[in-house]
């Protein structure tokens, strides 16, 4: 009997990949055994069930930097999955690593994010006893959230990145540790280009020594740092040490001139009540959230079921639920 297309798929990855791939027909497996699929491998299954979730359709109205902007220019958290995705993929096949696995946990790297971007993190970090950080709610809305409660079943290779692509020990895969890298470099460089859209920045305020390095324009940028990762990296994903050197001045830069500016955080104050109160009032009335919130409740906790439902808030609908709790409505007669 001949081989299945998605058996196929695998012997293929073992003639083309590097040595050091994650190999689909070598993961570590799900949290609960399933049948496997005839066309898909393990890490593109999981990429598909990433893609339909309902917290990756949330994405598009949720806050990159810029809080519910009013142009269709600016960055939500979904066009960054996609901008890392793709910076992942390219770093990925350069050096002959899983693209598929890479891209699964890109796309799923940002499924935990509360509306308003960092400024809704701090919030109900700040109220939560058992505190709160995006990445690991991402693995709590694959695990646990998504499909009814019954999570997406991913392979441990997604959610081992997922859970890691921020900060802290790196991903056991090297597939996890380019999505950090591209998570960093997606971000750093398309905030630049938000925030010159939005006055903040000109491409003269950049340092000129970090810009010999880097180059002067977004694109440039990016091909220097995808260059060096593929260039620089073996048993780990690295950069050269003058481009590493210049893309930490550059966070840097951005930090003091963007992530902290007054102008583009002037309403992040007001984010951080609203999530704050929405999250006071379901510890407080937790008959009040929806009926699949409701059994979380029961089962874990008024906090644990009031800070799932808000960080799966978008931006526009927490600002709705915010004005139907809070805010008087004229009277009709």
């Amino acid at each position: 009997m001949s081989n299945s297309i998605a058996e196929e798929s695998c012997r293929l990855e073992h003639l083309i990949l590097s040595e050091r791939a994650a190999f689909s027909d070598k993961s570590l497996g799900r949290l609960y055994a399933e049948k496997e699929c005839p066309v898909r491998t393990v890490f593109q299954r999981d990429r598909d069930r990433i893609i339909h979730s309902t917290s990756f359709r949330r994405l598009k109205h949720k806050t990159q930097v810029f809080l519910s902007p009013m142009g269709d220019y600016y960055r939500t958290r979904l066009t960054h999955t996609l901008e890392v995705s793709q910076i992942a993929r390219v770093i990925a096949r350069g050096l002959r690593l899983n693209e598929d696995l890479t891209e699964a946990i890109a796309l799923g790297h940002d499924l935990g994010h509360t509306p308003f971007g960092h400024a809704g993190e701090r919030a109900l970090d700040s109220v939560c006893s058992f505190g709160f950080k995006h990445y690991s709610h991402s693995l709590r809305v694959v695990d646990h959230l998504e499909n009814d409660g019954r999570g997406l079943n991913l392979t441990f290779e997604v959610r081992n990145g997922i859970e890691r692509h921020t900060s802290g020990e790196p991903a056991k895969t090297l597939e996890g540790q380019i999505v950090r890298l591209a998570d960093r470099i997606a971000y750093i460089n398309h905030d630049i280009d938000d925030a010159q859209h939005a006055g903040i920045l000109t491409s003269d305020d950049i340092p000129e020594d970090i810009c010999q390095v880097l180059g002067h324009r977004k694109s440039e940028r990016i091909n220097t740092l995808v260059c060096s990762a593929v260039e620089n990296s073996g048993d780990s994903i690295i950069l050269s040490q003058d481009v590493d050197e210049a893309f930490g001045k550059l966070h840097t830069f951005m930090f003091d001139n963007v992530y902290t500016n007054p102008v583009c955080k002037s309403e992040e104050s007001k984010a951080v009540e609203m999530i704050q109160m929405l999250f006071r009032y379901f510890v407080s009335n937790p008959d009040k959230l929806p009926d699949e919130y409701k059994k979380i409740y029961l089962d874990q906790g008024e906090e644990r079921a009031s800070c799932d439902y808000i960080a799966g808030m978008t931006d526009r609908f927490a600002v709705a639920t915010f004005n139907e709790l809070f805010v008087p409505k004229s009277w009709l007669n």
